[in-house]
Parts: C-alpha cells; structure tokens; sequence
C-alpha cells in the first residue's frame, strides 16, 4: 500500500520538502480505498470460513447418522 499509494501520489522528483495539498488527497484516498478494499475482503473471507463451517458440520452429521 505504502509504495503503491507513493508511486501514484507522489512525483518521481520532488520539488519541495513538504508534501502538497494534492498529494497529501491522493495519498489519504488512496490510503482509504486500500482500506476499504482490505475491509471487504476481511467480511467476504468470514463469510466463507462460516460457510465452509457449516457445510463441514453438515457432512460430518450425514456420515455420522448412516
């Protein structure tokens, strides 16, 4: 995220010390959709360990009762 969010907000050169007012935009958007994104895929990969839980539970039950 760090390199990423740097490489596309930040020029190659720079011109002065301090960031600008724009990159200092890009980079707090682009840290935030990083995050977003991260948030996402968290929620989506709980969701499929649960659902491989239960699915895991239910076979287990099936072979356990024949």
């Amino acid at each position: 995220m760090t390199q990423a969010c740097h490489r596309k907000c930040v020029p190659p050169f720079y011109k002065e010390s301090e960031l600008s007012k724009g990159e200092c935009v890009c980079l707090d958007r682009c840290v935030a959709k990083y995050l977003e994104v991260h948030e996402r895929m968290g929620k989506k990969l709980t969701e499929l360990s649960l659902q491989d839980e239960e699915l895991l539970k239910r076979m287990q039950q099936g072979t356990g009762s024949a």
